[in-house]
């Protein structure tokens, strides 16, 4: 049997620490230990500034050159988040298998994936028009993210299915476990812009894209029923869960954006193989069908965005603590956002191009706010910072008897005769 015990005594102030006292963990060994899943959303947020603003209609110069210090800043976060876990991994290998398994903290470790996702978006806007990277590259970071998104959802999925939920505490941010699939449409279509429509490998891009892009939907539309069901239960969201009600906005927002670029990419491929007149207005459909269906996702897109809205300010807990929570305001809305301009575009209606205009300096200005926080909570230690106790149990785990010989000189110093 392990028991951690914490020596407090004055009269050895001076002497070598004592296994188990705080004296010997450092700020980074609590930094370390503190670490979580939970940092990615901050890439991920950071990435949402960079994939809006490049869908601007007005793009000029400088604005790409802002839309590059995002694309690096997120790589930098990443790198950041990776190192830091991979050091908890090998220097406190139960807290990190601990977040794993924990039934909300878990659900967090799919976000690596769809934070390299964002990655992948940039490269495609950023490093393949400067001609740093060609089409060959980034038709190998599609097929690693597809790897990635089955080999982490999959596992991630069986671990947290093995447990029983309490649905009174269910919240759309459960439906992480399955986002990484679900964006493999979106990686697709971005893919698909750099690639030939002509090239073989663009059909079987397209239709990679549409097969995970619906079992993604899907999967997490049965999430969204669930959350509803929460909703008429217990009432709106509250606390920290209530940022996770726009998590909400996520599946038919990104879905809808895929389809309507996957349906423009099926147009052009079909139309490149139609040798033989074997596809005739095959595209054509696959693109008309896909404004339609499209159209009603973004209604249900927009509804949950309200839904998440209207209660949010008075639901949600105003604690520094908490911060990491509130990045969800950012990420899930980029679908939705986005497939406001292509409407407008396509239906040449203006109104929606001002809305996507102001949706995206809300996204700024909403970044600016968190990051500024997410620092000063960081300063502060409120987050990813463990006690030094929880360090110790950590790393030292004594066995009861060989603690109390190595305090056994302290102990008799201290005691006393108490009454019978």
């Amino acid at each position: 049997m392990y028991q951690f015990v914490e020596i407090a005594s004055t009269s050895r102030l001076n002497d070598p620490p004592l296994p188990g006292d705080v004296r010997t963990v450092n700020c980074f060994q609590r930094r370390i230990h503190g670490w979580s899943w939970q940092a990615f959303p901050i890439g991920m947020g950071t990435g949402a500034v960079y994939v809006t603003l490049a869908a601007l209609r007005n793009h000029p110069a400088p604005l790409t050159t802002l839309e590059t210090f995002f694309y690096f800043l997120n790589m930098a976060l990443f790198l950041l988040n990776t190192t830091m876990l991979s050091l908890q991994a090998f220097m406190y290998p139960r807290q990190a298998w601990r977040l794993i398994q924990d039934p909300v903290k878990g659900i967090f470790v799919p976000l690596f994936v769809l934070s390299f996702a964002t990655i992948i978006i940039g490269t495609i806007n950023y490093a393949v028009p400067s001609g740093h990277v060609g089409a060959e590259f980034i038709y190998t970071l599609f097929w690693i993210y597809v790897t990635l998104s089955v080999a982490v959802c999959f596992p991630m999925l069986m671990i947290w299915f093995n447990k029983p939920h309490d649905i009174r505490q269910f919240t759309p941010a459960y439906a992480f476990l399955i986002f990484p699939m679900m964006l493999v449409g979106v990686i697709a279509f971005n893919v698909l812009g750099v690639l030939d429509p002509q090239d073989e490998r663009a059909l079987g891009v397209l239709l990679v894209g549409y097969f995970f892009q619906g079992l993604g939907f899907f999967m997490t539309f049965f999430y969204l029923c669930i959350y509803m069901v929460r909703v008429m239960t217990t009432g709106f969201l509250d606390g920290h869960q209530a940022n996770g009600a726009f998590v909400a906005c996520g599946p038919p927002g990104f879905t809808a954006l895929a389809l309507i670029k996957l349906g423009q990419s099926a147009e052009a491929i079909f139309s490149a193989r139609d040798d033989e007149g074997l596809y005739e207005d095959i595209g054509l459909i696959w693109y008309q069908s896909s404004i339609l269906a499209a159209l009603m996702l973004y209604g249900l897109a927009v509804f949950f965005f309200i839904f998440g809205v209207l209660p949010y300010w008075f639901k949600v807990h105003k604690h520094l603590n908490e911060i990491l929570g509130c990045w969800a305001l950012t990420f899930p809305n980029v679908g939705w956002i986005n497939t406001t301009r292509l409407l407008g575009d396509i239906f040449h209606i203006r109104f929606f191009n001002v809305v996507h205009t102001i949706m995206v300096i809300l996204i700024c200005i909403t970044w600016s706010v968190l990051f500024s926080l997410t620092v000063l909570a960081f300063w502060r230690g409120l987050i990813f910072n463990a006690t030094p106790e929880d360090v110790l149990q950590e790393a030292t785990r004594l066995p009861v008897g060989d603690i109390e010989k190595q305090q056994l000189p302290l102990r008799s110093s201290l005691s006393v005769n108490l009454p019978n």
